[in-house]
C-alpha cells in the first residue's frame, strides 16, 4: 500500500495560486514547479540551445493553450507575447513558427512523467479521511479520441473499417487510471482503435506497474475476467468490478455470507492467445471470489440490479452495503473522462503527426491534474471532499481570478486567495444519485448534408456545378 506524506501547508497556497493564474501568460508556474520540470528534463537528457522558447516556457505556453477555449498555436503565442509585454520584457514575434518547432523538440516523456508525478503526489498527500477503508481506490476506464485526417495519423491510428477512405478520421483508443479520492490521472496508455491487442484490457495490463500492494481496482464488467483478476492478485491488488455478462451467477451455490452474498470458486479457463505459456502456468488454477448482488435504491437507474465480483472476502470488514456504495462511485470515472473530453476539449485532438498527437493528449492530462491539485487545496481548506467540487466551476473561477492574482500586491494576496478558494469550494456538484438523462438533444443543429465523398472530390463537383 502506498504511504502518505504530510500534506502541503496552507502557507504554500498563496504562491501556488498566484503563479497558477498567470493566464493570459504562463499558468501553473508554481503548481508545476520549475525544479520538478528540470528534474524530468535531466532524466530525459533534454538539451536545448539558449533561445526564447526554453523547455519551461514551451511547456507553460502549451499548458496555456489547453486551458484556453481557443486551442490554436496563434492564441498560445499571443498569450505569451502579452505576458512578456505586461511584465516589462521585450516583445517577441507573433509568428507561431518558433513555438511550433519548440513543441516538436519537447520529448513525449516529459509531459507523461509530469502527469504521473502530479497525479500520484496529490493522491499520497490526501488526508486519510478521503480514502476508502484506509485503501487507495484506483479506477480504470477507457475511451477514444479523433484527430486530423493526415496520412501519418491514418497509418498510426487507422480510422474505423466501416468508414470509407477520405470520409473518416483516425481514432486513438486510450485507457486512464484515476484516483478515486482526488480524481487525478495516475497513468494512461494509448493505442489503435482496432486490431490485435488494442482493447481496453490489453492497454490496462500495460499500466499494472503503476499499482501498489493494497490498492483496490474499481472497474466495469469489461475488465472482469479470470486472468485480469489473477494478474492483479499477484501484485496484491484487490478488485471490485461488475460481473461480466457472460459469467453465470447462482447464489444457491458456494459459501453463503448473507442474502445475495456468497463466496465461490472460479476455475482457470483455457489459455488465451495473448497470454504466454509460462505466465499461464504461474497463474493459480482457481480464484476465490465473492459475488454480491446490489439493488439500486431508486427506480431511476438504468440497471436496478447489479452483480459485483470482488476479492474482498471478509464480510465483516467489507459489508455488502459498503461494496454497493463503492461500486456506485465508479461513475466518477465517466465524469472524469467527460471533464477531459468535453470541458478540456480532448475529444478531438489537433496535431497532424502521431508523435504530436500523443504529446497533446499528455498535455491535456497534465492540465487536468494541475486543476485537480487546486481543487484539492480548496477542499482541504474548507473541509470538504474534493469529489464534491465542480471541475468546470474550478476552471471558470481560476480564469476569472487570473487578473486579480497577477496584479495584486503581496499584502493583498492572502485576501484574494482566500476568496478564490472559497469560490472554488462553493461550486458544489448537485446531489444527483442514480440520475438518468436521455441521450438526446432538444435543440436541433443546422441540417447540413453529410460529406459522402472525399473533400477534394466534393470541391471538384462544386466547381462543376458553378460552371454548369
Amino acid at each position: 500500500m502506498s504511504h502518505r506524506t504530510q500534506g502541503r501547508g496552507s502557507g504554500q497556497v498563496d504562491s501556488l495560486l498566484r503563479q497558477f493564474a498567470k493566464a493570459p501568460g504562463l499558468p501553473f508556474a508554481e503548481v508545476l514547479r520549475a525544479e520538478q520540470i528540470q528534474q524530468v528534463l535531466r532524466q530525459e537528457k533534454t538539451t536545448f540551445a539558449e533561445r526564447l522558447y526554453t523547455p519551461l516556457v514551451t511547456l507553460w505556453v502549451w499548458l496555456a493553450q489547453v486551458i484556453d477555449p481557443d486551442h490554436s498555436l496563434r492564441q498560445g503565442v499571443a498569450r505569451f507575447l502579452a505576458w512578456r509585454v505586461a511584465n516589462g520584457e521585450s516583445s517577441c514575434s507573433a509568428d507561431t513558427g518558433a513555438y511550433a518547432k519548440a513543441r516538436k523538440r519537447l520529448s513525449e516523456n516529459v509531459p507523461a512523467q509530469l502527469t504521473r508525478q502530479t497525479g500520484r503526489d496529490l493522491m499520497l498527500e490526501a488526508p486519510a479521511r478521503w480514502s476508502w477503508h484506509g485503501r487507495d481506490v484506483k479506477m480504470v476506464d477507457g475511451s477514444t479520441a479523433s484527430m486530423p485526417d493526415t496520412p501519418a495519423n491514418q497509418k498510426e491510428y487507422p480510422q474505423a473499417k466501416t468508414q470509407k477512405p477520405g470520409l473518416g478520421f483516425p481514432i486513438m483508443r486510450f485507457v486512464v487510471l484515476f484516483s478515486l479520492a482526488v480524481g487525478t490521472v495516475l497513468d494512461a496508455a494509448m493505442g489503435r482503435y482496432q486490431g490485435k491487442e488494442t482493447g481496453e484490457t490489453a492497454l490496462f495490463r500495460s499500466l499494472h506497474e503503476q499499482l501498489d500492494e493494497g490498492d483496490v481496482i474499481l472497474a466495469d464488467r469489461y475488465f472482469c475476467s479470470f486472468f485480469e483478476i489473477a494478474l492483479l492478485q499477484q501484485r496484491g491488488v484487490d478488485v471490485v468490478m461488475r460481473m461480466h455478462q457472460k459469467r453465470h451467477v447462482d447464489f444457491r451455490r458456494g459459501r453463503r455470507l448473507g442474502r445475495y452474498d456468497h463466496i465461490v470458486t472460479w476455475h482457470k479457463p483455457a489459455r488465451p492467445d495473448w497470454l504466454d505459456e509460462a505466465t499461464y502456468r504461474q497463474l493459480p488454477d482457481t480464484l476465490t471470489m465473492r459475488e454480491v448482488r446490489v439493488h439500486a435504491p431508486t427506480k431511476k437507474c438504468r440497471s436496478r440490479v447489479i452483480t459485483v465480483a470482488t476479492t474482498l472476502l471478509d464480510a465483516k470488514a467489507f459489508p455488502k452495503s459498503d461494496l454497493s456504495d463503492l461500486y456506485r462511485l465508479r461513475w466518477h470515472a465517466e465524469l472524469d473522462l467527460r471533464a477531459l473530453k468535453q470541458t478540456l476539449q480532448m475529444d478531438v485532438l489537433r496535431a497532424k503527426t502521431p508523435a504530436m498527437v500523443r504529446k497533446e493528449l499528455w498535455m491535456h492530462l497534465l492540465v487536468y491534474n494541475l486543476i485537480r491539485t487546486v481543487m484539492a487545496q480548496a477542499a482541504r481548506e474548507h473541509r470538504c471532499d474534493p469529489r464534491m467540487l465542480s471541475f468546470k466551476g474550478a476552471l471558470q473561477t481560476l480564469n476569472a481570478f487570473a487578473l486579480p492574482l497577477l496584479t495584486c500586491t503581496q499584502a493583498q494576496l492572502p485576501h484574494v486567495v482566500e476568496h478564490l478558494l472559497r469560490a472554488i469550494a462553493t461550486h458544489r456538484v448537485g446531489n444527483r444519485p442514480d440520475r438518468v438523462e436521455p441521450r438526446a438533444r432538444k435543440r436541433r443543429p443546422k441540417s447540413y448534408p453529410l460529406l459522402t465523398v472525399p473533400r477534394d472530390k466534393a470541391r471538384r463537383l462544386e466547381l462543376l456545378k458553378d460552371r454548369g
